[in-house]
């Protein structure tokens, strides 16, 4: 039998840990709001998605059910609705500056209908949007593909 006189361990003392433990939560502290921040969809962000979430919609439906869907824009009170789409509400944060369907302007009309084609085409469509931090995009579609490209604008 064989007795081990060696008794030293090798472990991290409770201050050690402890001291870990409070450097993590102050980077997790300062990283938060960032964090949070990113998450959250505000805004323009909020609009943005929206916007070309209800592309989307409309485009899928079209090629799916092989039937012509519309996307619909009331740009008096900032609403926009598609089939398979929820619908939305731009932000009070957001406003439209330009609404172009087929090159005419409808951004101080009722509404604006976009089509959306079978084959996955659609009508010219061109929609430029600011906020009240000066943020502005301007979301356009491919009339080949019916897919939105944005462009943030300075």
């Amino acid at each position: 039998m064989q007795v081990c006189t060696n008794r030293t361990r090798k472990a991290f003392t409770l201050i050690e840990l402890m001291i870990v433990v409070a450097i993590m939560g102050l980077v997790l502290a300062m990283g938060m709001p960032s964090f949070v921040k990113t998450l959250r969809k505000e805004g323009m962000n909020k609009a943005t998605d929206d916007i070309i979430a209800a592309c989307m919609a409309a485009r899928t439906d079209a090629i799916l059910t092989q039937k012509t869907s519309d996307l619909v824009f009331h740009p008096a009170d900032g609403t926009i609705s598609a089939t398979g789409f929820k619908g939305a509400t731009l932000p009070k944060n957001v406003e439209i500056e330009i609404l172009g369907v087929n090159f005419v302007q409808y951004e101080r009309a009722d509404e604006a209908k976009i089509h959306f084609f079978p084959n996955g085409t659609s009508d010219e469509f061109t929609i430029v949007i600011k906020d009240d931090q000066f943020q502005t995009r301007k979301i356009t579609l491919d009339i080949m593909t019916a897919l939105p490209d944005v462009e943030a604008i300075r």
